[in-house]
C-alpha cells in the first residue's frame, strides 16, 4: 500500500520517479534539499521520520525541556515524537500511524509531519541565534 501511495505522490508532485526502498526497508522522500522524510510501511500502518538538525551546543537542557513540552500528548509534534539519536547529537522527529490509510490521509498526514518538521527545525535555530547574541 505505502509504495502505491508513494507512486501517486511522486506523480502528484511531478517527480521524476518514486522514491526506492533501501535495505532498512525505509523510502527516502526528498521534498526540497533541506527537506528530506524517510517512510516505511507497518503493518498494519507506515512510520514517518525526519531529521531536525544538531543538537544546541549551548543550553542544551533548556532546549530539551522546550521540546519534550512539545512531545507532551502529541501537543507540538502532531501526534509524533522528538528524540535525539543513538549518538546524543541530532534532534529527529518520528510519527507512527498504525492503522491503513487511504492516499488523501496518507499526504495530509505527511503535509503535517513535514509542517511539524518545519517549525521544529525553525525553533532549533531560532535557539542557537539567541545563544550566539547572549
Amino acid at each position: 500500500m505505502l509504495e502505491q501511495h508513494l507512486t501517486e505522490l511522486a506523480r502528484a508532485l511531478e517527480m521524476e520517479h518514486p522514491p526506492l526502498k533501501d535495505k532498512a526497508g525505509f523510502f527516502a522522500l526528498t521534498l526540497n534539499p533541506e527537506r528530506t522524510v524517510s517512510v516505511k510501511e507497518l503493518d498494519p500502518g507506515c512510520l514517518f521520520f525526519a531529521p531536525i538538525g544538531p543538537c544546541p551546543e549551548k543550553n542544551r537542557e533548556q532546549f530539551f525541556m522546550y521540546a519534550m513540552r512539545g512531545n507532551f500528548l502529541g501537543q507540538g509534534t502532531g501526534g509524533g515524537v522528538l528524540a535525539i539519536d543513538e549518538n546524543g547529537k541530532f534532534l529527529t522527529l518520528t510519527l507512527t500511524v498504525l492503522s491503513e490509510i487511504n492516499f488523501k490521509d496518507f499526504k495530509e498526514t505527511l503535509e503535517d509531519f513535514v509542517n511539524f518538521a518545519d517549525y521544529w527545525r525553525q525553533e532549533l535555530l531560532a535557539h542557537e541565534k539567541l545563544d550566539a547574541v547572549l
